[in-house]
Formats: C-alpha cells, sequence, structure tokens
C-alpha cells in the first residue's frame, strides 16, 4: 500500500504536475513564461508578488499557441496604481479575457476552471511602468503523451 505523505505527491494527486518560473523584476516587455508541448490541462495558476508592485501598470497573461491565433487570458490589468503588496497572489479571472483578480494572500479562482493549451508559449505582457516582482505557479495535467509544460526561465 502506497502513502502519501509529502506535500509534493499530496499535489500532485490532486492537481497534477507542478513547475514555476524563477523571480523576476517586471518591466516593459513581453515575457515568455512557460513553454508547453503537446496539450495540457491547467488545473492552476497563481503569481506569487516577491516585491511590491507600486508603479501604475498594466499586465496581461497570454497563450501564444504555434499552430493558431494568441488568445487574451485576461484582459491588461492596472496592478500598481493601488500598491499590490509583497504577498499578494495573482489568478486568471474566472471568465477568460477578464480582469486580472488579485488579493493578500487569497484568490478565489484558482484551479476553479481547468482550461485546455496546446503547444506553444504562456506569455506575459507588461505594456506600461513596471516595478516589482513576481513569481509564476502552474499546475497541469498532460493530455497527450508529449504533453508538459516547462518554465521559460
Amino acid at each position: 500500500m502506497t502513502t502519501l505523505s509529502s506535500t509534493s505527491s499530496i499535489r500532485q494527486v490532486a492537481l497534477g504536475k507542478y513547475v514555476k518560473t524563477s523571480s523576476y523584476t517586471l518591466v516593459v516587455e513581453t515575457k515568455n513564461l512557460f513553454t508547453v508541448t503537446g496539450i495540457v490541462m491547467v488545473t492552476g495558476l497563481v503569481g506569487y508578488v516577491d516585491t511590491a508592485i507600486t508603479v501604475a501598470n498594466t499586465v496581461k497573461l497570454t497563450h501564444d499557441p504555434t499552430v493558431g491565433t494568441t488568445v487574451d487570458l485576461c484582459t491588461a490589468t492596472d496592478l500598481g496604481t493601488t500598491d499590490t503588496p509583497a504577498g499578494n497572489l495573482l489568478s486568471l479571472p474566472a471568465a477568460v479575457g477578464s480582469a486580472m483578480p488579485f488579493a493578500i494572500g487569497t484568490v478565489k479562482n484558482i484551479g476553479a476552471t481547468p482550461f485546455y493549451l496546446t503547444a506553444g508559449t504562456l506569455t506575459q505582457i507588461t505594456a506600461t511602468g513596471a516595478d516589482g516582482a513576481v513569481t509564476w505557479h502552474l499546475t497541469f495535467v498532460p493530455i497527450t503523451a508529449d504533453g508538459n509544460v516547462a518554465a521559460a526561465f
């Protein structure tokens, strides 16, 4: 009989595989966060604010498939006009293309609605003023034999 006792074992049973980016400072850029191969079902995506975001900015997440059209996963959301303190969590909205929810210590949409991605990149676009630092955490289940997600940096 197998006993699940480690955090990673329990997480894998509940949410699938886990991958995260390194912490990085937000700058005005288009930054590839994750590279997707095959087809995967994303069960959770959350950004942890490592350093407070205090400058007015707009941030959005997109999926840029190898074949097909880029999809906005959320609208460009201002994370800094009202400071986003260290420790806040960022997530995707319940409705694709809506504003990114963020809150101190909790975001209710984490893992609420799994969604599928095909081969390509999951990208963050920071369009205006930027500061602060974020680490993105993603959980997924491979759908095809070659389905995988890797941090782009």
